[in-house]
């Protein structure tokens, strides 16, 4: 089981393995590359690297997780409000800003000797959990496609309501929540793929963006996976 480190900045680091501060760097470096050669907004790359340090601490089980999700929350609605993507800013601001206060608290109180506690599913909670985002995409695509100048309404509701599920499973501490995540961020690599091609500034650092978060996602649920095996023997 990961260790929930403190909120010092100088434990940030301390047990990162080489894998972790190599997939950190690389990241961050191809931030800063995109950002030099398209010319774009210092704005644009706080979003990315916040968002990069964010899951990658989530990863980890690391309560500065939120902190830097606050930021990231507010930069992205930003940027999805910009890009015409409404439900991706209204989830951002309603959903998100709260979620990440309860996740820091609850992750805060759930520790056992300084590491955070982590849970797993059983099959009905799984089955619930894919009839409801099932459900719940087709449900809110529908009603996205009637605003006019909402673009790629369905895939806008299917990662709403994913990023809605995961933030669940994340605040209860499932390792389930990192499969959610495979799918979300699969999903909104091509949502903005899509806005690229229609001419989007932002597009380009954002597919970078969500496409280091698929990556995350994988070694997430491998640590975390670990972890609930370790706090059910």
């Amino acid at each position: 089981m990961e260790q929930l480190e403190g909120t010092d900045m100088g434990k940030w680091f301390k047990g990162w393995s080489a894998y972790e501060l190599v997939w950190l760097g690389v990241f961050c470096g191809i931030a800063v590359g995109l950002t030099a050669i398209m010319k774009d907004s210092l704005f644009g790359f706080t979003v990315f690297l916040t968002g990069v340090l964010c899951v990658v601490l989530a990863a980890k089980g690391n309560l500065m997780s939120y902190v830097f999700g606050m930021y990231n929350t507010f930069g992205y609605a930003y940027l999805a409000y910009t890009n015409g993507i409404y439900g991706e800013m209204l989830l951002n601001l309603l959903f998100f800003v709260p979620m990440n206060v309860v996740g820091f608290f609850l992750w805060r109180k759930h520790q056992d000797g300084g590491k955070l506690e982590m849970r797993r599913m059983n099959l009905r909670g799984i089955l619930w959990t894919g009839a409801a985002c099932v459900l719940g995409s087709v449900m809110i695509g529908f009603f996205l496609s009637l605003i006019p100048t909402q673009n790629s309404p369905y895939i806008d509701a299917i990662t709403n309501v994913l990023s809605v599920v995961a933030t669940f499973l994340m605040v209860w501490r499932y390792k389930e929540q990192w499969l959610v995540y495979i799918v979300l961020n699969a999903f909104t690599v091509l949502l903005w793929v899509l806005r690229t091609l229609d001419g989007s500034p932002d597009g380009l650092l954002m597919i970078v963006m969500w496409s280091a978060y698929l990556i995350n996602a994988a070694y997430g649920y491998y640590t975390w996976n670990k972890g609930a095996k370790e706090a059910y023997r």
